[in-house]
């Protein structure tokens, strides 16, 4: 099913850096160590009262980055993850991964990892604020960092890690329009997720419910 809502107006992606700067902080919530704390969101959004039957725990702090390239028309940079990981082999996501002691805060980690798995320079890029904590039903408590990025930058995959990298423009993914939900089952429980298909990529799960959290963010009410 797709949501219904009017065309997102490309003059809406000329303040997006603007927007983001002005309705996001880059404050760690307390959430992101404490499970007791409010404030988090996530793989249950469309089904709140399955988080208990589902008998998972989000206790793995985790941080990525949300990287929108400073194009005449921005764009959203996704990557391809190998399909020998252990977690989300195969799948669309954002550079990152779990929160290291040696970090000095989820931006910090979110800029190693990008690097490490893409070869993004930190100084390249330029972090904008959080979204909303969001928990994953693979054990993460995920912190996305939204960040502009330069745009003459030049990537190195880290192939272990990252099969690929690819762009997406940012009105296509910000418009509700585009921001289908599906279903599908998981240990005997119908889990609803959000999937945003674009060209032959399939856009779903945590990595499309972030990007669903960025729209809200920046562009809701």
């Amino acid at each position: 099913m797709t949501e219904q809502s009017a065309p997102f107006r490309p003059a809406a992606t000329e303040s997006f850096f603007d927007r983001a700067r002005a309705r996001l902080r880059l404050e760690v919530p307390p959430a992101l160590t404490d499970p007791l704390a409010p404030g988090a969101r996530g793989d249950l959004d469309l089904n709140p009262a399955m988080w208990e039957r589902a008998g998972v725990s989000a206790t793995r702090p985790a941080a990525v980055l949300v990287p929108v390239i400073d194009r005449r028309e921005p764009t959203v940079l996704l990557t391809i993850r190998t399909k020998d990981l252990t977690s989300h082999a195969g799948q669309v996501a954002f550079p990152g991964g779990k929160i290291d002691p040696g970090d000095e805060s989820p931006v910090a980690a979110a800029l190693r990892e990008a690097k490490e798995e893409i070869g993004l320079l930190p100084a390249l890029v330029e972090p904008l604020g959080y979204l909303d904590l969001y928990l994953t039903f693979s054990g993460f408590r995920i912190l996305p960092t939204v960040a502009r990025v330069k745009p003459d930058f030049a990537l190195t995959l880290n192939p272990p890690e990252v099969t690929e990298t690819f762009e997406v423009p940012l009105a296509f993914l910000m418009t509700p329009a585009n921001h289908q939900r599906h279903s599908r089952d998981w240990r005997g429980i119908a889990r609803e997720y959000y999937a945003m298909p674009f060209e032959n990529r399939y856009i779903w799960g945590i990595t499309a419910g972030i990007l669903r959290n960025l729209y809200e963010r920046v562009y809701g009410p």
